[in-house]
């Protein structure tokens, strides 16, 4: 975990350039990497350097590990005001603690000096790594600063105390660069495989899915992408930060956790396009605190009636999650195995190797309480059975839908009937003993 700083910035508004991403450090405050929309982010290697995308790893470390959406995530960013992002290499070179890094000079000593001149900083601002890569729009020693919206380019570690001196303390301007204004969305994910598997697995799949939408939606100079170092919350893996300017034109930094490539249609549409906040995934946003983060959301939720942007919002995910479901009520399944197919059938209810705690897990432990019971109801009202298959006598009956009790059924829930039954054994058996005595 590396050490919380904070740090004033202040520019003026020169040149503007596009979207460029940054990312978010260490522990809240240090290591991350950035990759255009274009392409950076895809060099060789780095999905498999960083976790090699097998089954065995994601079932450990990826979107099936077993906490994945166990934890409320409203609450979990720490206060801070002000975002630096320091770009520099990428991820197949970073150390699990860049800031601390012998032999990566700038990184260390930038942070050494934000710790150093915490005290004479007005903001408390945070230090994040992100991918830099020479001759692209995003060169090694570029800055980029949030909310200001600002990039100053090439710093080196010759400049790195005047550069905190004159920005972060005095709030005024660097004099060897000149500020370039940012426009657009910044989108920075944490992808630092090495300092947790569970970054390393989650992000890349998760910017590969955003470049993707990006380019099929034309959003190139509008929404930048980039991979980062930790931010902070590994459990909360994928983990998202946008900045950019919301519908009164003040710059914001949100933060969201547990996202999974096929939720990111959701936030280019909702939260880019629309300037809507994705509820159900999000965690908190940059300059509020955490009581604060907690009250923002449930405002939002009374004035949604309840559930607006606490579940996906398109009846595309809507489906995959119904199909995630999909079970068997005459025996367990088996890839290539399983009633279906010794009756001759092909129904993708023996084709699922989901398990269904892990399918109807869209939606941390305690999120439904806050939306209220609306979405549960709503599911209930809505399910329906996909197929059910008759294969004449002694033949399997396929039911593909779980009965809505289950879907929401908690594990405590599970403990608690568990509890009860070995109550009542224990009372059965010494009444029983008792009766023998008697």
């Amino acid at each position: 975990m590396s050490i919380n700083r904070d740090e004033p910035l202040s520019f003026l508004n020169p040149p503007t350039s596009s979207p460029i991403a940054v990312s978010d450090g260490d522990n809240y405050l240090l290591d991350s990497q950035i990759g255009s929309a274009s392409g950076s982010f895809q060099n060789e290697g780095f999905l498999g350097c960083l976790d090699g995308g097998s089954s065995g790893s994601d079932a450990e470390f990826g979107f099936l590990r077993p906490e994945f959406r166990q934890s409320p995530l409203v609450g979990t960013v720490e206060y801070y005001e002000r975002h630096m992002f320091l770009c520099y290499k990428n991820p197949q070179v970073w150390p699990p603690r860049i800031e601390a890094a012998e032999f990566d000079r700038l990184p260390r000593l930038l942070s050494a000096a934000l710790a150093a001149r915490k005290g004479d900083m007005k903001k408390q601002t945070r230090l994040t790594i992100c991918e830099g890569h020479d001759g692209t729009e995003t060169s090694n020693g570029d800055v980029l600063i949030f909310p200001d919206m600002i990039r100053y380019r090439r710093l080196t570690h010759f400049d790195v105390d005047t550069f905190v001196e004159e920005v972060l303390v005095k709030d005024g301007e660097w004099l060897p660069g000149t500020p370039e204004a940012l426009r657009g969305s910044y989108i920075f994910v944490c992808a630092h495989g090495t300092r947790d598997r569970r970054c390393g697995v989650c992000g890349p799949a998760v910017i590969t899915r955003f470049k993707e939408e990006i380019e099929s939606n034309n959003l190139q100079g509008k929404v930048s992408i980039r991979p980062c170092s930790h931010i902070g919350g590994h459990k909360y893996a994928g983990n998202v930060i946008i900045f950019g300017s919301n519908i009164t034109g003040e710059v914001t930094g949100h933060w969201y956790g547990y996202v999974m490539p096929d939720d990111v249609p959701s936030l280019l549409e909702q939260h880019i396009e629309k300037g809507e906040i994705v509820d159900w995934l999000w965690r908190g946003q940059m300059g509020l605190t955490e009581e604060e983060q907690k009250k923002s959301q449930e405002l939002r939720l009374q004035a949604n009636g309840g559930g607006t942007n606490m579940e996906r919002s398109s009846t595309k995910e809507e489906s995959a999650s119904t199909d995630e479901i999909i079970t068997s009520a005459c025996g367990s399944q088996v890839e290539g195995n399983g009633c279906c197919q010794a009756n001759g059938t092909s129904s993708p209810c023996c084709q699922s190797p989901l398990l269904p705690e892990k399918a109807a897990g869209n939606h941390p432990p305690g999120f439904l309480d806050e939306a209220t019971k609306y979405t549960v109801e709503k599911k209930k009202s809505n399910k329906k059975q996909i197929s059910r298959k008759n294969s004449g006598k002694g033949g399997c009956r396929k039911v593909c839908t779980m009965p809505s009790w289950f879907e929401s059924w908690e594990r405590e829930d599970t403990y608690t009937v568990l509890a009860v039954i070995g109550a009542a054994a224990s009372v059965a058996v010494a009444y029983s003993c008792y009766k023998q005595l008697r």
